[in-house]
């Protein structure tokens, strides 16, 4: 299989410095806003990437459940991979790629865990279902099957058939961002790369070189 030739040109859109907003959490929200707008597939799915002990990069797709004015916040268990990599090595890199309107957008920051109130109500937000499988599962640990699994998760409901209360092992954290990097597409390679920093407290805009 030969890959040398796989190539998009992408000539959609441009993004210009006068177009971006003075605050990059509001600019990503316009740029959500118009993924979902174009029913981009899974516009909330974002790359998350973390170091653990050993100084080794993971990633893995989860999905970014709100946007405010700290940051970006996603849900896990606490004792996952991810959760046991932020507990030692508290930052974190996201990644966001929009192909049907030729972009994407690369965020780095401190990450910090949301309060139990916090993560109290999404929990009961969640489908009865999926609170459901936040206790059956022990993200990341190696099973025997996958009916030891569904079994548990049968013993979970049975015990709560109505209301189940968060795991103490499972809830939310928030990136805040230090850097947010927005790109566009753009014939010949030469894409549009606006790069936000945060600097003693304030956002510096730049251009980046595709």
């Amino acid at each position: 299989m030969d890959l040398h030739n796989i190539r998009e040109d992408y000539s959609k859109q441009a993004l210009s410095r006068k177009q971006c907003l003075a605050d990059p959490l509001k600019q990503f929200e316009r740029w959500l806003n118009e993924a979902i707008t174009a029913k981009v597939c899974e516009p909330t799915a974002m790359n998350l990437a973390t170091v653990n002990e050993q100084g080794k990069p993971s990633s893995r797709v989860v999905l970014l459940k709100e946007v405010n004015a700290q940051g970006f916040v996603f849900f896990t268990n606490y004792h996952s991979q991810k959760g046991q990599a932020l507990a030692h090595m508290p930052f974190a890199a996201l990644n966001f790629f929009w192909g049907e309107l030729e972009r994407q957008v690369r965020i780095e920051g401190r990450v910090e865990k949301l309060s139990p109130e916090q993560s109290d109500a999404y929990f009961a937000t969640r489908p009865y279902t999926s609170q459901v499988g936040a206790w059956a599962s022990e993200q990341s640990a190696v099973i025997s099957s996958k009916n030891q699994l569904l079994t548990k998760a049968a013993m979970i409901a049975a015990k709560h058939p109505l209301k189940i209360p968060r795991p103490p092992h499972w809830g939310g954290y928030v990136v805040i961002p230090e850097m947010v990097e927005f790109w566009q597409g753009r014939p010949s390679r030469l894409h549009d790369r606006i790069r936000y920093r945060l600097v003693n407290g304030s956002w510096v805009i730049e251009r980046l070189s595709p």
